[in-house]
């Protein structure tokens, strides 16, 4: 059995139930790759034990790119490569330099999360999505659970928690 090819869906009408058969799976032992739901869930992340996102950093390393970048062009243009003679001296005004680092800075930190957060998440234009059920982008939460990652429980063993958590299905999926 190959690792992310066999899964077991629980199948959820209400996500209070989902939440309390998250929790109710996780105690069990058994290892949750992934939950789906139509809409957000408050909490989820919590009851997954998922850490807070790192995209933060990433935008603000971005817009601090940004800024340096704006900065550093505005001012080699105004004072080496086209320098402007204000008043019998070169200029270099910075004032006038804020609405286009401003503007970069927004540019490239936009850009910078768009990209890290589809690198992240292995969202790629030649990929396949993976569809577990279809129901999920309409009223459904569905739990998907890794057989070869949980292995050593058994599927019948797995499919019974998921049963007792308050799942209204039990189904099995696999993927080529």
């Amino acid at each position: 059995m190959e690792r992310d090819k066999n899964f077991i869906l629980g199948v959820y009408d209400d996500e209070d139930v989902l939440l309390e058969a998250i929790t109710k799976v996780r105690k069990s032992g058994v290892k949750i790759h992934e939950v789906y739901s139509p809409f957000p869930v408050h909490g989820i992340d919590d009851v997954l034990g998922y850490k807070r996102s790192r995209l933060p950093i990433a935008a603000f390393l971005f817009g601090m790119l940004g800024t340096i970048l704006a900065l550093t062009i505005q001012f080699y243009m105004m004072k080496f490569d086209w320098p402007m003679i204000i008043g019998g001296k070169d200029h270099a005004a910075f004032p006038a330099f804020i609405p286009v680092t401003f503007e970069l800075t927004v540019l490239l930190a936009a850009f910078g999360m768009v990209g890290v957060f589809m690198v992240s998440s292995n969202l790629k234009p030649w990929g396949q999505p993976r569809i577990f059920d279809v129901r999920i982008t309409d009223d459904k939460h569905v739990m998907a659970i890794d057989l070869a990652t949980n292995a050593s429980l058994g599927e019948k063993n797995i499919a019974d928690v998921l049963k007792d958590s308050g799942a209204a299905e039990v189904n099995k999926k696999s993927f080529e």
